[in-house]
């Protein structure tokens, strides 16, 4: 019935082995793809076809049997020795395709609206952007509405934000961006994994890692990883109110991050032509 088998579970085996159970029939499948039917002792022919991994410190990468168009990216191995892991959050499948959610990811104006009610931004002053072919680089820095210790007592997230949200934006076409960032507890690296389902669907989560300075951050921890959610589900929505396709009849300042996408999808597409 076309359900995904990573939605279910694992199933131990007398052997020591695994197999991976569907979600919809509880039908058991094991490393080459095969099942038993029901009711019989009939093993069907492979149904699935494996998948080449590439383990990588930490990490674990397929490229889904395509051919590989630029290596896999060490940046988060390097985050991951220099920070320390906080957690993982805000796993969503999107109804959006990729290029829409990479639009919106490097729209640097769009804080001012679609996280209004979490950051209340006043402005966006952006510094630089740096354009190196598949990587980028923005440097920008967003003021917050002032609240008073009572005000963020009503709004705990607000404690762990800055007056002045300090932002350094690394990306990695077409599947990651990197958020680092300052809180009054220390440096974070929050990394937005991008990864399309079909042409209208995408998954996005995130991994969150931190450089603690405060012992107190270590008890925010599930905080930080809610804060996460929040910014991505605010993402998501707003992807949700937006009419797919429509013309751009408005340029706004700072618009390189959004011009950098469209360039790469440009030239990534016209290359398998």
């Amino acid at each position: 019935m076309g359900a995904m088998l990573s939605e279910g579970w694992c199933e131990v085996q007398e052997d020591g082995t695994s197999k991976v159970v569907c979600p919809f029939h509880a039908l058991e499948f094991d490393s080459h793809g095969c099942t038993i039917l029901p009711g019989t002792n009939k093993k069907t022919l492979p149904q699935m076809q494996p998948l080449e991994l590439i383990i990588k410190d930490d990490f674990i990468w397929s490229y889904g049997d395509c051919e590989p168009k630029i290596p896999i990216p060490d940046i988060l191995e390097k985050i991951s020795q220099d920070y320390e892991f906080i957690g993982y959050t805000a796993d969503t499948s999107a109804d959006t395709d990729l290029r829409s959610m990479l639009l919106i990811m490097h729209d640097y104006n769009h804080q001012n609206g679609t996280h209004r009610d979490l950051f209340e931004i006043i402005e966006v002053r952006f510094e630089k952007f740096i354009d190196n072919g598949y990587h980028s680089e923005a440097f920008f820095n967003t003021p917050t509405a002032p609240k008073t210790f009572w005000e963020k007592l009503k709004q705990p997230s607000q404690f762990l934000l800055p007056d002045v949200i300090k932002a350094h934006l690394e990306n990695y076409f077409p599947s990651l961006v990197i958020f680092y960032g300052n809180n009054p507890f220390g440096k974070f690296a929050q990394c937005h994994l991008f990864v399309p389902e079909s042409l209208t669907k995408t998954r996005t989560y995130v991994l969150l890692f931190g450089e603690v300075n405060n012992p107190l951050a270590k008890l925010l921890k599930k905080n930080f990883l809610d804060l996460s959610k929040v910014v991505v589900e605010q993402d998501t929505d707003i992807l949700s109110k937006i009419y797919a396709d429509a013309p751009q009849k408005i340029k706004l300042n700072n618009e390189g991050g959004m011009d950098w996408v469209k360039r790469n999808f440009y030239t990534w597409e016209k290359s398998y032509q």
